[in-house]
């Protein structure tokens, strides 16, 4: 009798998980407490999947040897709760995946910054003719790319909700970028146990593995003191130079590691900006230990086209410039797509608040931005913190009336700056939807 395997949540990383499964011998059963999505059912279709939707049938769960759980499943859900209560193991698909692929593996993780810093790698590796896949947290699941594909090289994605059940999983070389406040919802608003979820990207590495870590993060470092990891260390850096690592100095971008030097102008650099001056760093040395030759990695940090809904230039209408940022999700990202801003802001703020401290953005916000535009179900928290600010601060219900507002508050010159600091479910499906209708409605003026 074959063993059977169960896929809590039918999205990217749970179908993906369950054809994974499937080609490698196992009885596999879906179980999603919503809807499945069409274009998954095709996949149940395609490979003949036992799934249920629209609740779980606790006793077939339990008869399993191991569960794969989606990522967005938490861990005080009563399903998950059961299946601790049966000592059944749970993974994520990442570590599921990683059982069945030889390929070498690079992954990113951290607050901000991630998917970008994911796909100019992927973008370097691709060019310089290495056969690589990119996957994770962004693009296909890992868990379908190793089914349907034989990649040598993986870049990964990874948030945090999937390194919680990545057990044995190991990175070849695993980037840390920053850590700042985030989902502390999910964390039981311990911001500990957020930075613990985050360094296990660097789990079960030795000697010959990699962490390239950020040195300007206070985070990091600090946490780096208490841990004995046995991975080589290499830091990079916006406000030191180093001699092995990565670095900006006098506006010269460097990476030297063992004494093999790599340098360009950032005003050469496709991604502006001080946030993408990290993320070009992380992915530049990621590519130099890979050895990828320097006029690839210095074509590909000029050419690269920026990443969808992450400070992406949509359109200028009768002079205002507008800008969807719908991917800053969190405080600290916002904050990095302020400090950017060269003109005076309309700034469209507001979602689903995930402990968010306001406070930080304060000293930004008084001396860039003329007026709030607040798009969310409850805007309280973010009314409440700047109150102080002798500027306009509107409440709107929908895209459409944030974006007729902002654009009645902005002038000729002005930019219209959707990085709301905050998840999107109260109004949208997702942050892709929220930029999306935020593109639309600027294009319906």
């Amino acid at each position: 009798m074959k063993e059977l395997i169960v896929i809590l949540g039918a999205g990217e990383s749970g179908i993906g998980s369950a054809v994974l499964a499937r080609m490698n011998g196992f009885d596999v059963f879906i179980s999603d407490n919503g809807t499945i999505k069409p274009k998954y059912k095709e996949l149940i279709e395609k490979y003949n999947l036992p799934f249920e939707e629209g609740g779980h049938t606790l006793s077939k769960i339990l008869s399993a040897v191991e569960i794969i759980k989606s990522p967005g499943i938490p861990e005080k859900a009563e399903i998950i709760q059961a299946i601790r209560k049966k000592v059944i193991p749970i993974v994520s698909d990442i570590e599921f995946a990683s059982r069945y692929t030889n390929a070498k593996t690079i992954c990113i993780t951290g607050s901000n910054g991630k998917t970008t810093t994911t796909l100019l790698l992927y973008h370097i590796l691709k060019k310089a003719g290495l056969n690589v896949g990119v996957a994770g947290n962004v693009g296909t699941s890992f868990a379908l790319e190793v089914a349907e594909k034989n990649f040598e090289y993986f870049v990964l994605e990874l948030s945090s909700y999937q390194l919680d059940e990545m057990h044995k999983f190991k990175a070849d070389i695993s980037i840390l970028l920053n850590i700042t406040p985030d989902h502390l919802d999910r964390y039981n608003y311990n911001f500990q146990n957020y930075i613990d979820s985050k360094f296990r990207i660097t789990n079960n590495q030795k000697e010959n593995e990699t962490l390239i870590y950020c040195l300007d993060d206070e985070v990091i470092v600090k946490e780096l003191k208490k841990r004995d990891l046995k991975s080589q260390l290499i830091p990079f850096s916006i406000k030191e130079e180093i001699e092995n690592g990565g670095c900006v100095k006098e506006n010269e971008f460097k990476i030297n590691l063992n004494n093999n030097p790599f340098n360009m102008s950032i005003q050469e650099l496709a991604l502006q900006g001080k946030h993408n001056q990290y993320n070009s760093l992380a992915a530049g040395i990621a590519a130099q230990l890979l050895r990828i030759r320097k006029d690839v990695i210095r074509e590909c940090l000029m050419d690269f086209q920026a990443v969808e809904h992450r400070l992406e230039k949509v359109l200028k209408v009768r002079g205002v410039e507008f800008i969807n940022d719908s991917k800053a999700t969190n405080v600290n990202s916002t904050w990095y797509a302020l400090e950017s801003m060269k003109k005076p802001l309309v700034w469209i703020v507001g979602g689903v608040d995930k402990g968010n401290d306001y406070s930080q953005l304060s000293e930004l916000v008084k001396s860039k931005v003329k007026a709030i535009v607040c798009l969310g179900a409850d805007n309280s928290k973010i009314l409440q913190a700047f109150e102080g600010l002798d500027i306009p601060k509107v409440e709107t219900k929908s895209m459409v009336e944030a974006i007729k507002t902002s654009f009645y508050l902005a002038h000729d010159g002005d930019v219209v700056l959707l990085s709301p600091a905050c998840a999107s479910f109260d109004l949208f499906d997702s942050y892709e939807d929220r930029g999306k209708q935020f593109k639309r409605a600027v294009r319906d003026l």
